[in-house]
């Protein structure tokens, strides 16, 4: 299970390029905190706190990052859990509480990662970033030393992504005869 988000046109917006950094920048983060013993909502919120502070900065929300995400208001722009278990279905079954309780990651999990940030054209946000969504989705295994993404063979990088577009724009200008 795997998610990508790229420009039709094949170069990113400023806007687009924006909002992008942001997501990214999420789901690195949320990558790197995965290891035993830490809870899924711990990775939940946490994408929560960094893509709020990212609205912020992009002027999507105003206001004191906190109090947005008690009245949760950034569920305008974000409005799904990070991840969900991954096994012998897609979205896997699994527990995410057990007593009451944030079910804590185990060694041999398989977790997605995918932080979204989405701007309804009809939205209530600055005109130049309605329209405009982004999702990056990895899948992570949780390891008894941390994790180990299994997708990162797979281009996320803005660079990364304008480059592989722009080389199966030449392959396929260049048909095989």
């Amino acid at each position: 299970d795997i998610t990508r988000t790229f420009p039709v046109s094949g170069r990113f917006s400023k806007e687009q390029r924006d909002i992008y950094e942001v997501v990214l920048e999420t789901q690195k983060e949320c990558i790197e905190m995965v290891r035993p013993g830490v809870t899924i909502d711990e990775l939940h919120n946490r994408s929560v706190e960094i893509l709020t502070e990212g609205m912020i900065r992009l002027g999507l929300l105003a206001g004191d990052a906190s109090q947005l995400i008690k009245e949760e208001v950034y569920k305008r722009f974000y409005m799904h859990r990070l991840g969900h278990y991954l096994g012998l279905d897609v979205h896997d079954v699994g527990l995410y509480y057990v007593d009451g309780q944030s079910r804590r990651l185990e060694a041999g999990m398989v977790i997605t990662i995918e932080p979204g940030l989405y701007v309804a054209r009809e939205a209530e946000a600055p005109e130049r970033y309605r329209g405009i969504g982004v999702r990056i989705e990895d899948d992570v295994l949780v390891t008894t030393e941390g994790h180990r993404v299994l997708t990162s063979g797979v281009p996320k990088e803005i660079e990364e992504l304008e480059d592989l577009i722009a080389r199966a724009r030449e392959r396929a200008s260049h048909p095989i005869a």
